[in-house]
């Protein structure tokens, strides 16, 4: 996959093209469909098919206190592009200069004159320059103004409690919020995940017979709703069954706030400074603060059990040495 993080990076003899823009956090289920129906397009008219997104959320830049959590971080938005096929990928910096694009100097100077674009792909509420200013109508415009096609994409719905709603990041969010990563796994078509570099703790959880690998906090990804988790813990492409906290630790004094640590099953491996990929299968339990170290160890060995049994039932589970 080609991979461009400015304008200026891109060939001058690239394209034509067949382009979609947007944030795409997360690349949900509805994103896959876009950059399935752009491939489909590109692949019939014979045009590369290109996506145009962002370094960042654009709250980020213009009202940081409004900005989400990101679901994946540029780097694993990268990855997941690749993994779906797309050919290249314009990824901008969102600063404040690019904010101020107007809709016509947006069209003309990335869709036209650096990626050569012949058609468009657009949802209904396609907003694009300066305020949000350009809608669908004005991309039909300019589209005939400068030789493009626009093509519309209908939403991607799923069901929601019996009624149908449009697959969104922040309906992922909302499943991630309460703990329901099963669900959010269903809208974004693989199981949410959580990347990081592994950090030094306290070794309170070898002590007690659960060694665990606490992550750096500076981490790629949405983190759930604080409790325990039956996971995956990838780490240099093998895959082991995993038990994840996150949280505070009640039951002992002293100990950092909102700490992220997954206690690998059946592993003896030397984590630090590794990076460490933790995919969400199930939600087990909240935090509790338990009367001492003997009820916390009883409670570790019955979520043990729970999450094999929950990671038993997940395909391609490896087997227990």
């Amino acid at each position: 996959m080609q991979l461009y993080r400015s304008s200026e990076a891109v060939p001058a003899g690239f394209g034509p093209s067949a382009i979609t823009v947007g944030k795409f956090d997360g690349l949900h289920r509805g994103h896959r469909d876009v950059l399935r129906q752009l491939c489909a397009v590109a692949d019939a008219d014979g045009l590369i098919p290109a996506v145009v997104t962002f370094d960042r959320n654009p709250l980020a830049t213009l009202n940081p206190d409004r900005a989400p959590v990101a679901l994946a971080s540029a780097a694993q938005k990268i990855e997941l592009f690749e993994e779906a096929g797309i050919v290249a990928v314009l990824m901008l910096e969102f600063t404040e200069e690019l904010a101020s694009l107007s809709p016509e100097a947006f069209v003309r100077s990335i869709l036209v004159d650096t990626l050569h674009a012949r058609m468009v792909l657009a949802g209904r509420d396609f907003r694009f320059g300066a305020g949000g200013a350009g809608d669908l109508k004005a991309l039909r415009r300019l589209g005939g103004e400068h030789g493009f096609e626009v093509a519309v994409i209908d939403d991607y719905d799923a069901d929601a409690d019996g009624e149908p709603r449009r697959v969104s990041s922040s309906w992922v969010r909302e499943l991630l919020s309460e703990g329901r990563v099963r669900e959010a796994a269903r809208l974004l078509g693989r199981l949410p995940s959580i990347r990081s570099r592994v950090v030094h703790g306290e070794q309170r959880g070898r002590e007690l017979g659960y060694p665990t690998a606490n992550l750096d906090p500076e981490l790629e990804g949405m983190l759930p709703l604080d409790g325990v988790y039956a996971a995956w813990a990838i780490v240099d492409g093998q895959r082991y069954g995993a038990a994840v906290s996150i949280g505070n630790n009640p039951t002992f004094d002293g100990i950092p706030q909102h700490q992220v640590e997954a206690h690998l099953l059946d592993q003896k491996l030397d984590l630090y400074d590794r990076t460490i990929e933790l995919q969400f299968v199930d939600y087990i339990r909240p935090m509790n603060r338990f009367a001492g170290v003997d009820a916390l160890v009883t409670q570790l060995r019955a979520d043990e059990q729970s999450i094999r049994a929950v990671l038993a039932q997940e395909p391609g589970t490896p087997a227990r040495p």
